[in-house]
């Protein structure tokens, strides 16, 4: 007797319980490499559009020029612009405004950044919490139906008086499938959870150091509102 040993032959014979995990896998799977394109595209627009910002930034332009860019651009604006935007435009707002000191029009500048930071921050990270769940708990799933296959193929030799090794691999067989498929949904999602948290952080870090250097020149750019007031 020749036994097919194809993966379809393995889930048709497998119970009803195994193929639902299994199913369930294969969708986990699915949704899992979506948000891994879908993520990696969108980092690799946001690392390309903050680096030709930051470019265009430090060639010595007029703030106001990039300031007025940015708002024709608004709907469009990804990662360090995006925070420029909100800093230079709380900054604006309050040097406009008489009796307002350095310091004040500062703190409200910086606050307005980390604010865009967070919103960024929370764009970029969309959708990470889901290829952590898929890499955790897909291993975890696919031993429920190896586990439970297994269980089935042993309480099927009960009624038998002489099991033999072709009358359990089968059966054993069809129930790795289910490890085997977990494992197969999991490791690309802790891959590129993994990756996409560090290209994330260092994201971050450059948005952190641009607020900074930012700050400075704005700073310099307040100090004359402060001394007129004064």
């Amino acid at each position: 007797m020749n036994v097919d040993s194809s993966l379809w032959s393995y889930f048709i014979n497998a119970g009803i319980v195994v193929k639902m995990v299994l199913l369930l896998l294969v969708c986990a799977s699915i949704v899992s490499w979506t948000y891994i394109l879908q993520r990696a595209f969108y980092l690799k627009e946001v690392r390309a559009a903050s680096l030709q910002f930051e470019k265009l930034f430090w060639s010595g332009g007029d703030l106001s020029e990039f300031y007025t860019q940015s708002v024709k651009n608004k709907i469009k604006l990804k990662g360090m612009e995006a925070i420029f935007l909100a800093g230079f435009k709380e900054f604006l707002r309050l040097h406009k405004q008489a009796g307002m000191t350095a310091d004040a029009i500062m703190e409200s500048a910086k606050r307005a950044m980390r604010v865009a930071q967070m919103r960024e921050q929370d764009k970029l990270e969309t959708q990470l919490s889901m290829l952590a769940t898929v890499g955790s708990t897909s291993p975890y799933v696919g031993l429920f139906g190896t586990v439970w296959g297994i269980m089935l193929s042993f309480h099927a030799l009960a009624n038998v008086q002489q099991a033999t090794v072709s009358m359990v691999a089968p059966g054993i067989a069809e129930a790795l499938i289910a490890t085997a498929m977990g494992l197969f949904a999991a490791i690309p999602a802790v891959v590129a959870y993994n990756r996409y948290a560090t290209e994330i952080g260092r994201l971050l870090n450059r948005f952190d150091a641009f607020q900074e250097e930012f700050s400075n020149i704005l700073l310099r750019q307040a100090q004359p509102t402060q001394s007129v007031v004064s």
